[in-house]
């Protein structure tokens, strides 16, 4: 079967326009041979992405994005991405945009949410985020860091232009000749310092030498304190004092004989009615010695006992 030339050019025409058609939608980043999923996202700030800007999911491309335009008069912008992985994935998942260093682009990536029975499916819209990028990281830490420089630039100006007063500068000499005696009057103290510990320098040693002695000793006496039994030493002090507040009980209660002796009344009158009568024997003995001793050579008779006089207890 012949065709006409008409046929033949109306065939090539078509074929061309399918062509086109295909090419177009593939350089958006849309394959017509593919049975692919398209989702959606809206931001407020793309941050420089761009269409056919790859689509991931936990680093593995899995589309593109179709296309970048304003979703309505408040300036959002609204992301048409595809992807063409059979990838399951709620429709809570977030569409990070990203990346964005000194020479890649940025990209756009799926976290990936996973729930089941609230599937994303085609048309859907996810939740947009944007993350920052290098060079907005390096402006973020640079910006604070200007301020701080542009401040201590003014205040370096203001500190030179006060210093480069007459007035500041006969200041500035006066403080370092200051400083220059203070520095010579320090070099001859530290000389004086040197010849005391050089002249007193045997007398250092042996002070030292005793302090190591000291030291010596005080350890050896703080090794035979730690050989100490303090459990027995308590536990005998404690046996004592037991013993001494029985004593004094036993006195305070009248038991024992000095605890009768304190507390007998009638004990105490007889000892010292004894001891009144002791003392009057003494005395009589001491005055009339001849009363209680009789002594003859010769076998003489011993005279009767005579009872003392007033003469005899005075004299």
């Amino acid at each position: 079967m012949k065709f006409t030339r008409e046929v033949k050019t109306g065939l090539l025409a078509l074929a061309a326009i399918l062509l086109f058609i295909f090419g177009y939608s593939f350089l958006k980043g849309k394959n017509l041979l593919e049975n692919d999923r398209t989702f959606y996202a809206i931001y407020d700030n793309v941050e420089g992405l761009v269409p056919s800007s790859a689509v991931t999911i936990n680093g593995l491309v899995v589309g593109q994005v179709i296309s970048i335009d304003f979703a309505d008069n408040s300036g959002k912008l609204i992301v048409t991405f595809n992807v063409d992985k059979d990838f399951k994935f709620s429709k809570n998942s977030v569409a990070k945009v990203y990346g964005g260093g000194l020479i890649g682009g940025k990209s756009l990536a799926i976290i990936p949410k996973y729930e089941q029975g609230n599937e994303a499916k085609d048309q859907d819209t996810l939740p947009g985020t944007v993350e920052e990028g290098l060079l907005e990281l390096v402006n973020d830490r640079l910006s604070p860091l200007q301020q701080k420089l542009e401040m201590a630039i003014t205040d370096a100006d203001t500190i030179f232009k006060t210093l480069g007063s007459d007035t500041n500068r006969q200041n500035i000499t006066k403080i370092f000749e200051n400083l220059n005696l203070t520095i010579n009057e320090f070099k001859g103290v530290s000389n004086k310092l040197n010849r005391l510990l050089a002249t007193n320098e045997e007398n250092l040693n042996k002070t030292f030498t005793n302090f190591n002695e000291v030291s010596t000793k005080l350890n050896s006496f703080s090794d035979t304190l730690s050989q100490v039994n303090v459990k027995k030493l308590t536990n005998d002090l404690e046996s004592v004092l037991a013993s001494f507040n029985k004593i004094s009980k036993d006195l305070e209660s009248g038991n024992g004989s000095m605890g009768k002796l304190l507390k007998d009344k009638e004990l105490y009158d007889n000892l010292a009615q004894s001891s009144k009568e002791l003392e009057l024997l003494l005395e009589d003995m001491r005055l009339n010695p001849k009363r209680y001793v009789h002594f003859s050579l010769f076998g003489r008779k011993n005279k009767e006992y005579e009872p003392p006089t007033e003469k005899d207890t005075i004299n």
